[in-house]
């Protein structure tokens, strides 16, 4: 503590459960703001990858159904994932296997060229689900 002391810097125990515990003389508040800046810049340097989500119904229209094809495409292009949802509603649950299964492997055929299937379509409750991503 002397030596720290003398020469106006900090004591700072690097490990406590060595026997006997090492210590090391350092300017505590300049590695504090050095390990902060190491921090940022792995911060700036990761990429995040967000789930956006595009949702259905079974009468969704062609137009509808194209306009919303592109706006997947967009999500893509950004390098994000794309959950693809097709919600029922009351009596419309009937047709889940039929009508629904076919837009969404119509529209997993559409996309096909521009992403990777990650989870093909599977019932979750009332709807039916299916993940796309980014090609690697």
């Amino acid at each position: 503590m002397d030596i720290a002391y003398d020469q106006g810097l900090d004591l700072v125990e690097v490990s406590d459960k060595a026997d006997p515990p090492v210590c090391r003389v350092m300017n505590y508040d300049k590695y504090r703001y050095e390990l902060k800046k190491k921090q940022q810049e792995a911060k700036k340097k990761q990429t995040v990858i967000e789930t956006k989500e595009m949702k259905f119904r079974p009468k969704t229209e062609e137009h509808d159904l194209n306009f919303k094809i592109k706006k997947i495409k967009q999500f893509l292009a950004q390098k994000n994932k794309v959950k693809v949802t097709m919600r029922f509603r009351g009596r419309e649950i009937v047709y889940a296997q039929s009508i629904g299964l076919a837009a969404l492997t119509k529209i997993a055929d559409t996309l096909r060229e521009d992403c990777v299937i990650l989870q093909e379509p599977k019932m979750e409750g009332r709807q039916l689900v299916m993940f796309v991503g980014p090609k690697p």
